[in-house]
């Protein structure tokens, strides 16, 4: 318990014998309880997990048939639900040993504070920089950050760190059916809190890279990744224009967001549009102009619909 609220770790595994054990030996005494979910591990993930469960009985291991790794975080985000009492904060931290424990009281004290909802772990802002992550990594990061900002209508820069921590508040009210299931999972509960009007978060967080290997192939995943943020970003932007609170700004994100898209569209160009873009380099113009103008009263909408949501529950 931390400041009269319990604290969870859930820890998805698969295939990680040779961190799991460190990790779970490495988490702090405060913590009231451990969920790891082995993901359909074919090493002995699960046998270290069960001879350490009957030594920790904070240790409670789920085994699934390996649906992924945001089912498995999801499985451990219900399982807090059932056996935390409120108020609680639930972690997410990886088996491969990649987020630092030392991190874990920053990553909960927002929430604890009442500062955030959910808060989410910045590589990039720690003061140890990250030198030692992949370049491939960081080049994927800077850019997936840039279309989770996007889709997400809120700044992000470190998107695909995965050390997070949760308000229950937020687990009452998730749509678990919904939810994302596999690679992307970090970027789809960006964009949802959005939607949910839930304040966010970033902490520095130290990167940690050592042995340990990603099961993600680079093309797959940033075409099932990129396809699943244009399509929640739309899904986002009409529930929050069709909601019964809707905000002016959202109305003019809609309408610059439009206007953009005819000045691209061939056949409905207005007789205005036709005599701003007298060429491409000036349709071009145009569109980045009205897209960068809907972006900003997107992300104002989403700041303004927070503290509404906010100011209500308090």
């Amino acid at each position: 318990m931390r400041k009269e609220w319990h604290v969870g770790v859930v820890i998805p595994a698969k295939n990680e014998e040779n961190f799991i054990e460190n990790v779970i030996d490495s988490i702090p005494p405060f913590v009231d309880c451990i969920v790891v979910v082995n993901d359909g591990s074919s090493d002995n993930t699960q046998s270290i997990v069960e001879n350490m469960a009957k030594k920790n009985p904070k240790i409670d291991l789920i085994n699934l048939a390996g649906y992924g790794v945001g089912n498995a975080i999801d499985t451990g985000h219900k399982k807090m639900l059932e056996i935390l009492e409120k108020p609680f904060v639930s972690v997410v931290m990886a088996g491969d040993g990649q987020m630092d424990v030392d991190d874990l009281s920053s990553v909960i004290e927002p929430i604890i504070e009442n500062k955030a909802d959910h808060v989410k772990g910045n590589r990039f802002h720690h003061h140890s920089g990250t030198e030692n992550m992949p370049t491939i990594r960081k080049y994927a990061s800077a850019l997936l950050g840039l279309f989770t900002t996007l889709a997400a209508g809120r700044h992000v820069t470190d998107p695909q760190c995965g050390y997070t921590a949760t308000s229950y508040v937020v687990l009452e009210q998730w749509n678990w059916e919904a939810s994302w299931k596999g690679y992307g999972y970090p970027n789809y509960w960006l964009i949802e809190l959005s939607k949910l009007s839930f304040r966010l978060k970033e902490v520095p967080v130290k990167s940690v890279y050592g042995d340990e290997k990603s099961g993600i192939v680079n093309s797959t995943f940033f075409i099932s990744v990129g396809l699943m943020m244009f399509i929640m970003h739309h899904k986002r932007c009409f529930s929050m224009l069709f909601s019964k609170s809707v905000a002016p700004h959202t109305i003019l994100s809609f309408t610059a967001y439009v206007i953009g898209w005819i000045a691209i569209i061939p056949g409905i160009s207005t007789d205005l549009e036709r005599e701003l873009t007298s060429g491409y380099l000036s349709k071009i113009i145009l569109v980045l102009f009205c897209w960068i103008c809907a972006h900003i009263f997107d992300r104002l909408a989403v700041i303004s619909r927070t503290e509404l949501k906010f100011n209500a529950q308090t």
